[in-house]
């Protein structure tokens, strides 16, 4: 039998009463570092085992925080990521686990000390696994005849101040430019946006989000799975008092709004994902497989059904019909995440596309054993708008990044960017050729010159006009593959006197755009590329973890101050 739910709150509030100041104190604040969403299911968890031990629990954001209220909570948690962009770190490859391995014993201590600290008031005991608890919100139709306003369109917007994520810029696109050759395996495209009006400025080195949404079969899949009437319209309510609303969804909304823009069905799914859908199941063999998937014991085979192959949350459901069906949609904001925002780093400068951004996106698109190619959700998205065909918005807005580039304009900048990681070097070059500054050397690397050379014309004007020092390596034109690495070696000499006479900056930016070493695992090392360079034992080394360029550092410390180096979408890795 599913798991009976827990009627309201009225029990465990009725319970409270009388209890005193020391009820009163029985509360708890976690507060989330989170990128992916693994800090935040965490904390999410915790907030849910703190309610069936009856605490007051509180799950926010760490950046949603007021820091000087901090000092009158009694009880805090914080949850952060720590291990970067998913990679387990160099040192712990061979004993790494996933996290729930680590977060499962010190639960148990966590709650014992806690516990310890304030006990459960008299006459209330734990909340059995066996016992549903109520959903976040309550979800409330409304009459089909009410009126209501026209939610589900995103109209473009005035700011009061500079957008942000609560408070996006509806931006037209104004352009989307296919940059690769069609027979190329990889669709790659140069996206112009209008940000007249909206308040932003960004400078070299900004990264933009924007805030992706569910393709309409997607959409239409998961109506009809969990019986939803797309159009009709609902208000949230939320359980407990004190609980804000989700800022991002409308009120009222539609359920079609919902599904499209807040819920991220093609995200994998996570433990907790399949352990309040086995609390719906009635039935047997898909609630045995699900409590399997949410134990302890099961997430060796939860990692190979799920995290291996990628496999979406909506491909999940289809997989567990009879209980997919059975969802209230009460707990629709309880089971699957909302959509997260995606970081591009901007491909252009204002001052030279003023009211403009250009951003260069990789359409995702790979297999794995599952039959459907595996499609990134916003870079799809993105690929499948046709400026041409209406006015088509997209929400987003800017985040200041970590590159800087030298304020001395006699200051040379060397640009390490292969594939699409040239993109925050061409906001750069952009920025610095507006200003009148020469001295920027680009090494930039693709497969095929005739297919995947983005920017080509470009780089060539502006080499021709003096403004440009470039090197191309492009590794599949010829019977020996040629990187970008063998261009820096070619070209030591200049490299080292940039560095040693002009006080040079070298920048890497990019994801798999370098070829490593193959190393030994049981090495324990970073594989790594390392270039001589004519100065008295200097090396320029490019570091690898996961097949993506980690870092970039000079053998001599002197120098150390002026490398700097971050993924594609602008975060900064290490100097």
């Amino acid at each position: 039998m599913p798991a009976e739910p827990l009627q309201g709150l009225k029990g465990l509030q009725e319970s409270c009463r009388g209890t005193g100041d020391k009820m009163a104190e029985r509360r708890l604040l976690v507060l989330f570092g989170s990128q992916t969403g693994t800090a935040q299911d965490t904390a999410e968890r915790i907030g849910r085992e703190a309610k069936r031990r009856h605490l007051r629990c509180r799950v926010e954001a760490l950046d949603r925080c007021d820091v000087a209220n901090l000092i009158h909570e009694p009880l805090v948690v914080f949850v952060c990521a720590t291990t970067g962009q998913g990679d387990p770190p160099d040192n712990m490859k061979t004993l790494y686990c996933r996290p729930d391995a680590v977060v499962d014993p010190w639960l148990v201590a966590l709650w014992d000390k806690i516990l310890a600290l304030y006990p459960l008031p008299p006459g209330l005991e734990i909340i059995g696994l066996d016992v549903r608890l109520p959903p976040t919100y309550t979800l409330h139709y409304l009459p089909e005849d009410s009126p209501h306003p026209d939610s589900d369109l995103l109209q473009p917007t005035v700011p009061r101040a500079a957008p942000c994520e609560l408070h996006p810029f509806a931006a037209r696109m104004v352009s989307n430019q296919r940059v690769t050759a069609q027979s190329h395996f990889q669709d790659v495209r140069l996206i112009e946006f209008d940000i007249a009006g909206s308040g932003i400025t960004f400078s070299a080195g900004d990264v933009v989000m924007i805030q992706p949404q569910n393709c309409p079969e997607d959409v239409q899949q998961f109506c009809q799975l969990l019986r939803l009437e797309p159009h009709r319209h609902f208000v949230l309510e939320p359980t407990e008092p004190g609980t804000p609303l989700p800022p991002l969804l409308p009120q009222p909304c539609t359920i079609q709004y919902l599904v499209t823009h807040y819920l991220d069905i093609s995200c994998v799914p996570r433990r907790s994902f399949f352990e309040l859908l086995a609390s719906f199941s009635t039935n047997e063999l898909e609630r045995e497989k699900l409590q399997e998937f949410s134990s302890a014991q099961g997430q060796e085979e939860l990692f190979s059904y799920c995290n291996r192959p990628h496999r979406t949350t909506l491909e999940a459901m289809w997989d567990f019909p009879h209980t997919t069906c059975a969802i209230p949609a009460d707990y629709l904001l309880d089971l699957i995440p909302r959509i997260r925002p995606r970081a591009f780093s901007i491909a252009s400068s204002m001052l030279a596309h003023p009211e403009r951004m250009q951003i260069l996106v990789a359409v995702v698109r790979y297999k794995t054993r599952l039959s459907k190619p595996r499609r990134g959700l916003c870079s799809t998205w993105l690929a499948s708008l046709n400026p041409e065909q209406g006015d088509v918005r997209v929400p987003l807005w800017v985040k200041k990044g970590g590159m800087k580039f030298p304020a001395d304009p006699a200051t040379p900048v060397i640009m390490i960017g292969p594939g699409t990681g040239v993109a925050p070097f061409r906001a750069a070059i952009q920025e610095r050729v507006a200003q009148g500054r020469r001295g920027n050397f680009l090494f930039f690397g693709c497969r095929y010159k005739s297919k995947d050379f983005y920017c080509q014309v470009e780089w060539e004007e502006l080499v021709t006009k003096g403004f440009l020092t470039l090197f191309t390596a492009f590794s599949r034109d010829q019977e020996e593959k040629v990187y970008v690495q063998h261009r820096i070696q070619e070209n030591g000499r200049l490299v080292w006197e940039l560095l040693s006479s002009g006080n040079a900056h070298v920048y890497l930016a990019g994801g798999h755009c370098l070829s490593f070493p193959e190393q030994p695992k049981a090495c324990g090392k970073t594989p790594r590329i390392t270039v001589p360079l004519p100065g008295p034992q200097t090396e320029l080394s490019v570091g690898c973890q996961a097949g993506k360029c980690r870092w970039v550092s000079l053998k001599r410390v002197l120098f150390a101050p002026q490398i700097q180096s971050f993924s594609q979408t602008g975060r900064k890795l290490r100097n």
